[in-house]
């Protein structure tokens, strides 16, 4: 196997986890690792020396049979900045806490690769949303898409801005609140749902727009079609607003109007073999756990 391994940042546990992995793979399995982790490996230990390094999407190619991501759910929301529309099939080993998207457990390593390499699992395809600006067309930064959400919020104030919200060209409404969320179906479960938003299964064709905070009480979570197309206008104290894509945060003028619509690709999810949404919502949310359901 055709191997890329993304990690955030590095941990004696992420490297005994490495190993592990390297202990599992073949002569024939080809790994690449991220440039500076891998750096940082070698320093520590010969045992990687076979692996080859990544340093961006530019590096990698539709020939990979796979990436890894080790760490939480934020690390491979930032792997799949490196994946991009290569369609590489992604799975998260869980070094985290939550993991709704890391799915694959440090502790099954074995079975894993086992399943990995017979392909006994299922790829599912997640929908990502991206921003462009209104008026151009052109994208809002280099990286300019989300698989979780994108959020538009407040800058260096402690009041409310307002989010004027047109859908395919027909006024909603203007949010008057600390921001907005546009959410996927894989981010329905992460800060929308913080904000009361609705668990949206991620086989859905829907996006949700989730207010932060409404000051008026009326504004409520609305789900959309996917193929809508949501333009926001921000207006407020500060002569700018920030926009978060996932993890990344970038800062933006009131002037400028912002177009959210779904992504002309979709990034392709590993599903190994006795693994659920269903489950993994159950098990993550505690529910059924109530004493009274037993």
């Amino acid at each position: 196997m055709k191997i890329a391994i993304y990690i955030r940042q590095y941990t004696a546990e992420n490297e005994s986890i490495l190993q592990q992995l390297f202990s599992l793979f073949t002569p024939d399995d080809q790994v690449y690792i991220e440039q500076e982790i891998l750096s940082e490996l070698q320093l520590r230990s010969d045992k990687f020396n076979s692996a080859k390094s990544f340093a961006s999407f530019e590096d990698l190619n539709t020939s990979y049979d796979v990436m890894l991501t080790i760490g939480g759910d934020g690390t491979l929301l930032k792997g799949i900045t490196y994946v991009r529309s290569l369609q590489i099939p992604i799975l998260g080993i869980n070094a985290g806490r939550l993991g709704f998207l890391a799915t694959a457990h440090k502790d099954d390593l074995p079975n894993v690769l086992e399943q990995l390499r017979k392909g006994d699992y299922q790829v599912v395809e997640r929908s990502v949303i991206e921003a462009v600006f209104a008026d151009t067309g052109e994208p809002v930064d280099t990286v300019n898409f989300a698989l979780n959400e994108i959020t538009v919020t407040r800058k260096n104030t402690a009041s409310m801005i307002t989010v004027d919200t047109e859908l395919n060209g027909d006024y909603l409404c203007s949010y008057w609140a600390d921001g907005l969320i546009i959410a996927t179906p894989t981010g329905s479960t992460g800060y929308s749902l913080s904000c009361a938003g609705p668990v949206i299964l991620p086989t859905a064709k829907n996006f949700v727009l989730t207010p932060i905070a409404p000051h008026n009480l009326s504004a409520r979570p609305v789900i959309i079609p996917e193929d809508a197309e949501v333009k926001l206008s921000i207006s407020g104290r500060e002569k700018k607003f920030l926009m978060s894509l996932d993890s990344h945060i970038k800062s933006i003028p009131n002037k400028q109007s912002i177009i959210v619509r779904k992504a002309p690709f979709v990034v392709k999810m590993i599903r190994l073999e006795g693994d659920s949404f269903i489950k993994t919502l159950r098990s993550k949310l505690l529910w059924g756990e109530d004493k009274r359901n037993k």
